[in-house]
């Protein structure tokens, strides 16, 4: 197949001018691409060449980062995507005119691995970087996306304090009145709540989170596809949203704490630890759920469903003897169940958490925080046509 084996480049105001040499007789075109993420652009028109083939290219004067492969056709298909090299060129447009920055023949395997790096780089830092840089945004959104949920009501922004309360409440009378559930460690009515409430504290704070996670880019599509914004901080806020409710719920059971034992064990210092995997793991699934619900609208009603199985597939409500031993070895790797028992041994057993479950859950968490993120970011390329 004929290729190319030389060139020059050359750069003229806002057109570039391409001369190639090939290998033989051959359509020659210019594809042009995104330089962060691949994405097809544009295409010049083919033009039939053997020996040498010369052709300009017009970019646009507005200012930015653009790249070309020019390439062969194979079989009414450009070459390069089966491998073949073709002429990469790494352009800039400045108000004053065309920088090339690079030119090289190449292939899209090799390119791929040069990205390799960079590509890590940016998923290890870039959500804490987009975090910093958009701190004030997520402080106001935040805020705003509390107060507006309860704006209008009698009780306005008390219902922050009332929604988890009565939640913990219902569950309470269902589960500790009702049924009479009882916990082997204590099985007095007081002990009951203590468990109870303690096992509720992680699952009030992801719950929420999670639960309105397919929905959030939808919420905010007039941002996303009228002015630029730096979207993934959405899943973001809706984390930081469900931690206050959270920390809600920490304050209320404080005072049950209190109310019927008197003090607060020290072992509550250990909470920060238990904090950072619960948050990851939360936002990991925000940004997940997130992405899909963009492309599958169906999510957002069976949300409810799937975290409902999730909450009665945790002990809670119910002690963890009353899991099926033969399924004891899967139910075990839950990563809320491994929260609810660390909740329990620092607030109740005044012990420290489990090291070893809670290091494999510190495991779990970052790879799915960081793959909910990875994904995020790959999808949203695509939320401005879907939405």
């Amino acid at each position: 197949m004929p290729d190319i084996t030389d060139f020059a480049v050359t750069a003229d105001q806002f057109k570039i001018r391409i001369d190639c040499s090939l290998n033989g007789s051959a359509t020659l075109g210019c594809h042009w691409v995104d330089p962060d993420s691949g994405r097809y652009l544009n295409e010049s028109p083919w033009i039939e060449s053997t020996g040498k083939a010369s052709f300009d290219i017009d970019l646009p004067p507005a200012p930015g980062r653009y790249r070309f492969y020019v390439s062969t056709r194979q079989h009414d298909e450009w070459a390069y995507l089966s491998g073949a090299p073709f002429l990469n060129i790494d352009a800039t447009v400045t108000d004053t005119g065309i920088e090339v920055n690079r030119n090289l023949i190449t292939t899209t395997s090799k390119l791929r691995r040069e990205r390799w790096p960079a590509a890590i780089e940016e998923i290890l830092l870039g959500p804490w970087q987009s975090y910093w840089a958009n701190r004030h945004l997520i402080q106001s959104m935040v805020r705003r996306d509390i107060l507006s949920r309860y704006r209008g009501s009698f009780a306005d922004a008390f219902w922050a304090l009332l929604n988890p309360l009565l939640l913990m409440l219902t569950y309470y009378f269902v589960f500790g009145v009702f049924l009479k559930t009882r916990f082997a460690g204590d099985p007095s009515q007081s002990g009951f709540v203590l468990f109870f409430l303690s096992g509720m504290l992680p699952w009030l704070a992801m719950n929420e989170s999670i639960a309105r996670a397919p929905n959030s880019a939808l919420e905010h599509r007039n941002l996303i596809t009228k002015v630029i914004f730096p979207v993934e901080v959405l899943p973001f806020n809706l984390t930081l949203a469900g931690l206050v409710t959270g920390f809600t719920a920490i304050a209320i059971f404080f005072v049950f704490l209190l109310a019927t034992r008197g003090s607060i064990p020290l072992t509550v210092l250990w909470l920060p630890t238990l904090l950072i995997p619960q948050f990851l793991l939360t936002a990991g699934l925000c940004y997940l759920l997130a992405a899909i619900g963009v492309y599958v609208r169906d999510l957002v009603y069976v949300m409810g469903l799937l975290l409902t199985m999730w909450f009665f597939l945790t002990p809670i409500c119910y002690p963890d003897s009353a899991l099926p031993i033969q399924l004891l070895p899967i139910l075990g790797k839950n990563p809320l169940y491994i929260l609810v028992r660390a909740y329990r041994a620092i607030f109740i057993e005044n012990s420290a958490p489990e090291w070893s479950a809670l290091a494999k859950l510190y495991v779990l968490s970052i790879a799915i925080f960081y793959t909910g993120f990875a994904v995020f970011r790959r999808a949203r390329r695509g939320f401005a046509d879907v939405l």
